[in-house]
Order: structure tokens, then C-alpha cells, then sequence
């Protein structure tokens, strides 16, 4: 199983995590966004998508990350980050759901590149963009978790929630975004960092981390 992905992606980094989590080998291959590699055509003639990541496995190449999550859960059902019970299930997508549509489009990196580019915009005024639209998700997000009395973790364990959501509160940081009143967001980060399956799919532990990542 080969994971090509680049260390910084959140959809990469969702990866990373589930394989962990449910004890997947996998090689990871770096695709480095910054010199647009994943728009180049031999990557283009497997992922006419042009993005990241792109799961091999089992001789057929695979992309979009939450389609690829749901078929991680189907193909290997060991280890499920799913639970079984259909309400605790429905609220699992509830929220994952919510940070998956509502902040990854408008957050990515063509979207942050076209504000600069063709709109002139600077780095500061980005970076405002970035922490309007976190807030508009994450703060309703904080109140369902609050609603819900959660502890480390949405379920009794790690799964397709803290998969999704620690991704976005690592680039959340990058950005400067006040957690002052997220209170159980950051517990659950807290808790799943403390874990080895999320320090190994941790950006800073990514081979192609150029600060010196471990493979």
C-alpha cells in the first residue's frame, strides 16, 4: 500500500491517521503541492482530480480522501472508526461531516493562492479569511461536543471524528486561531496527540517534512 500525499495536507494527514489507527503498512510517497507535482501529467494519468491524497492498494489508485475513508472502513473493518450503534454513527458524520465540506474547500491552497493572486490580498488579510471561516464551523462544532459531554475523545475511542478534525486544528494553529474558547476541542487534540498511531502520522514526522521528518 503506497500513500502518496505531502506532509502539510489535511486530507494527506487524515490518511495517515486512519491507516494508523488501524494498524495499515503503508509506504508514504511525497507529492510536494508548493512545486505543484500533483498537477503534473504522469500524476494527472492516475488522479485526473489532480490533488492529494492518492491511496495504491491492492493494483488500483484511489483519491478523495473522504471517500477513502469510508472504504478504508469497508475494506479493512478491523479496527472500525466507525461505531456500530446507527445514532452514535449518525452523530460521528454530524461532525465530521460539517468540518469536511464546510472548511476544507474554502481553506485549501488554490483557494488561499487565489486570494493573493488574483485579488491581491495579503498575507494578513488571508489568514483573516482563514479564522473567519474556522470559526463559522468550529465554534458550532464546540457546542455540539459541549452538548454532548464529551471527554478525550466524541466516542469511547478515536475515530472518522478525531481523524478529520485533528488535521484542521494543525493548520488551525498555523494560522494563528484562538482555541481560548474551545475548550473541548482541545481536549480531544490533547488526547489523541498522547497517542503513538497520531505522533507517527504527525506532520512534523513526515519524511518529506523539510525541518527533518522521520520517515
Amino acid at each position: 500500500m503506497k500513500l502518496y500525499g505531502y506532509y502539510r495536507s489535511s486530507t494527506s494527514y487524515r490518511l495517515r491517521i486512519a491507516l494508523e489507527l488501524k494498524g495499515l503498512t503503508f509506504e508514504n510517497v511525497p507529492v510536494n503541492l508548493l512545486k505543484t507535482e500533483q498537477k503534473d501529467e504522469a500524476f494527472t494519468a492516475r488522479n485526473p482530480f489532480g490533488s492529494v491524497p492518492l491511496l495504491e492498494d491492492d493494483g488500483r489508485d484511489r483519491a478523495q480522501s473522504m471517500a477513502l475513508l469510508e472504504w478504508l472502513e469497508d475494506a479493512y473493518p478491523d479496527a472500525p472508526l466507525l461505531p456500530s450503534d446507527v445514532e452514535e454513527r449518525y452523530t460521528v458524520r454530524e461532525l465530521t461531516y460539517a468540518i469536511a465540506t464546510e472548511l476544507h474547500a474554502p481553506l485549501n491552497l488554490p483557494v488561499l493562492k487565489f486570494l493573493k493572486s488574483e485579488y491581491d490580498k495579503t498575507q494578513d488579510e488571508i489568514d483573516a479569511w482563514y479564522r473567519h471561516w474556522l470559526a463559522r464551523t468550529l465554534e458550532p462544532v464546540e457546542t455540539r461536543l459541549a452538548q454532548l459531554g464529551t471527554g478525550d475523545f466524541l466516542m469511547s475511542a478515536p475515530g472518522l471524528f478525531e481523524v478529520v478534525l485533528l488535521p484542521q486544528v494543525y493548520n488551525a494553529r498555523r494560522f494563528a486561531y484562538d482555541f481560548s474558547a474551545s475548550p473541548r476541542i482541545e481536549a480531544i487534540e490533547a488526547a489523541c496527540l498522547a497517542l503513538p498511531a497520531f505522533q507517527r502520522a504527525h506532520p512534523d514526522n513526515q519524511n518529506d517534512n523539510p525541518q527533518g521528518g522521520n520517515p
